[in-house]
């Protein structure tokens, strides 16, 4: 599926016109098998060990073009043949990205009069086949994309594959293409088995080794029938470059682990990283995630903008590591319990990686053991930190605090040369980060010793914006911290008292020796709120400062719809006809925190999908309360006028208002807080 500028248009590149019969399609001159003749559907845990065609034995790993150019005039010759250049330049073919695919709106809007494809004159003058001899004089592959329909996702409806799938297939071929990303628009209705396994057959009569990428939007399972049909297959519909949509399609893909492995992926989309709509810290966890899951790994940013922070990510070599691990395996979940994510990934040398991701707006504890990560019993084991590539040693608890919608990626290993290595430590931090200016917060830190060896001369800071008071109320040294134990710090924090709302940065470090004298620094960073306490009375919840706020698509908008783009985008909020003047605007998934302050008692709103997507969109809302869920109204459609939703938030220091997408993946779902008040 095409990630658009907006979906307004998703439904109308997959309606149905009318379901063709397979001698339909071959007439068209298609020599589709008859769906008799397909392989019957296997389970994800019956799949096979690898495609049938032998390629992309661990996930692909390149660049595609679309989420960062979509149709735009500068996809072209000059930017494909750049970003092989920058791969080489770069290092990052040699970390092991190989494949330069271009995605939808590379050919002319007919086909040849001997029903050829021919490349766009303007994009491409010399033609994919020079593009590809290009590619491959730089050692990369070149990759291409097509429908399987009548028609590609963009709106100029450019020629699809579908009834053309055997001389398509040849001219990519002929061309010298690697790889084909085949899209699910203007289908006709026609069982997707049949139009997947049809170019399948196609790929395979050309003689040519093409990585076959499945792009159907998880729509009808294929991870319960693909694996002998193409290499991978996406999960989810289309990814954009926003916390909320990252989030979503990672917990539709987690599940799916049972299906991967050599030779057939599990795909969630390709990556955002770099493209500006989320900070370093998430696009870190982005990729770390992707690679836990041993998703393919395709750039989405045009790299000749990329920044150093963008090339670090995507260049790290240990992260890389993980999923391009031969033994293939997708990493499983062990909790997630309110937002503190543990999923482990087994590794071919019988090492466990374990992410630790923090779904939530504020630095949180995440723990496991080495045992409960699948390793056996052992005295002690190595801890490698795949971002601060440090190894420490563990008597078995694998745990970190863990930065705000951040991921602590670790390698853990039953390794007898544990000794070798420092103990590890846990910095961790008590307390509420929220302060009003020109008062005191009281905060306390820890710095624990999760080795088998003690830390010796063990040190601790706290450090903040300038102007702010931090002063340590009790001892921030230790001689010796033993296994198990902490030295424990109690500070008092004050911000100026002109300091503006808003979020600040605070970071605790920590300096310590092991027994053989080794020098360890380490350091969390956190954030501390500076807040202002709810007004009393009555007050409209968009005219209040937000704590944090994610979306889906496109950011939270105040007193109009979401517009899913760009701020200021929206239009008024309109549920079954009926326009509020004051509310939210969001996008499932959607995260909303508000300061309360202890001092509120009550949220009220009239809520429900928007009117500006039609028919389309299906959301469940929910109120938190200081993590306890309050209030939630079910699902809920754009055919049902707006929804009363009131919530008991007595006591609570913040407020967190949640929409999800309904179960049924993030399409249209514009969702409207309408009349949002919280009463104080």
């Amino acid at each position: 599926m095409r990630h658009l500028p907006t979906r307004t248009t998703r439904t109308s590149h997959r309606r149905v016109i009318g379901a063709l019969t397979a001698g339909l399609l071959c007439a068209a001159g298609a020599t589709a098998p008859a769906m008799a003749d397909s392989p019957a559907p296997a389970t994800a845990t019956a799949a096979a060990p690898q495609s049938g065609n032998g390629l992309a034995l661990t996930p692909p790993m390149g660049f595609n073009n679309w989420n960062s150019t979509h149709c735009r005039a500068e996809f072209n010759e000059s930017m494909v043949k750049g970003i092989a250049d920058i791969f080489v330049e770069k290092g990052l073919k040699d970390a092991g990205y190989q494949y330069v695919n271009l995605d939808d709106c590379w050919a002319k809007p007919q086909r040849n009069a001997d029903g050829k494809l021919e490349a766009d004159p303007v994009r491409f003058p010399n033609g994919i086949k020079a593009v590809a001899d290009y590619v491959h004089s730089k050692g990369l592959k070149l990759g291409i994309y097509t429908s399987a329909g009548t028609k590609t996702c963009d709106s100029v409806g450019l020629p699809g594959a579908l009834g053309h799938e055997y001389s398509d297939a040849q001219q990519f071929a002929d061309w010298g293409v690697d790889y084909l990303k085949y899209d699910n628009c203007n289908n006709q209705g026609v069982d997707a088995k049949l139009r997947y396994t049809t170019m399948r057959d196609a790929l395979e009569a050309t003689g040519r080794p093409i990585v076959y990428s499945i792009c159907e939007w998880g729509e009808n399972k294929p991870w319960e029938w693909a694996a002998d049909v193409g290499n991978l297959w996406r999960t989810t519909g289309d990814i954009s470059d926003s916390w909320g949509s990252m989030l979503s399609i990672m917990k539709q893909n987690l599940p799916l682990a049972s299906a991967a492995g050599p030779g057939h992926w599990n795909d969630p989309d390709m990556l955002e990283v770099g493209n500006g709509g989320m900070t370093d810290t998430e696009y870190r966890t982005h990729f770390s995630m992707w690679s836990v899951m041993a998703a393919p790994l395709l750039i989405g940013s045009d790299l000749r903008k990329a920044t150093p922070e963008t090339f670090e990510i995507l260049s790290n070599r240990e992260v890389i590591a993980v999923d391009q691990d031969p033994l293939g395996k997708q990493g499983t979940v062990l909790s997630s319990t309110d937002g503190r994510w543990v999923v482990a990934k087994e590794m071919k040398d019988g090492s466990r990686v374990v992410a630790l991701f923090n779904e939530s707006g504020s630095a949180q504890r995440i723990s496991t053991t080495a045992e409960a990560a699948g390793l056996p019993r052992a005295a002690a084991y190595t801890m490698r930190d795949l971002w601060e590539h440090a190894t420490y040693n563990t008597a078995g608890t694998v745990s970190a605090t863990v930065p705000a919608h951040g991921t602590v990626l670790l390698r853990v290993a039953a390794d007898r040369k544990w000794a070798a290595h420092p103990p590890a430590a846990e910095l961790g931090l008590n307390g509420n980060p929220l302060v009003e200016a020109g008062r005191t917060a009281p905060l306390t830190t820890t710095v624990t010793d999760l080795g088998r060896t003690p830390a010796k001369r063990v040190s601790t800071a706290l450090t903040g914006p300038s102007g702010w008071q931090i002063k340590a109320l009790s001892p921030t040294r230790s001689a010796t911290v033993p296994t198990g134990e902490a030295l424990t710090t109690r500070w008092q924090v004050t911000p100026p008292a002109g300091a503006a709302t808003g979020t600040y940065d605070l970071t605790l470090s920590a300096q310590y020796r092991s027994p053989a004298g080794t020098r360890v620094r380490s350091s969390v960073p956190f954030q501390a709120h500076v807040v202002v306490a709810p007004p009393a009375g009555s007050s409209y919840l968009s005219d209040l400062p937000q704590l944090s706020a994610s979306s889906g698509w496109g950011p939270v908008e105040k007193d109009t719809s979401n517009g899913e783009s760009n701020a200021g985008d929206g239009n008024p909020l309109t549920i079954g006809g009926t326009v509020f003047a004051k509310g939210l605007g969001v996008h499932a998934q959607s995260t909303v925190e508000f300061y309360a302050g202890g001092a509120c008692d009550a949220v009220t709103a009239q809520v429900g999908v928007d009117d500006e997507k039609g028919a389309k969109g299906t959301v469940a809302f929910e109120i938190w309360a200081d993590g306890t869920k309050v209030a939630s109204t079910g699902v809920l459609t754009n055919a049902m006028a707006a929804q009363p939703i009131t919530a008991d938030v007595s006591g609570a220091q913040v407020v967190r208002l949640v929409v999800t997408d309904g179960g049924d993946g993030v399409d249209s779902d514009h969702a409207d807080w309408a009349d949002l008040r919280m009463g104080c």
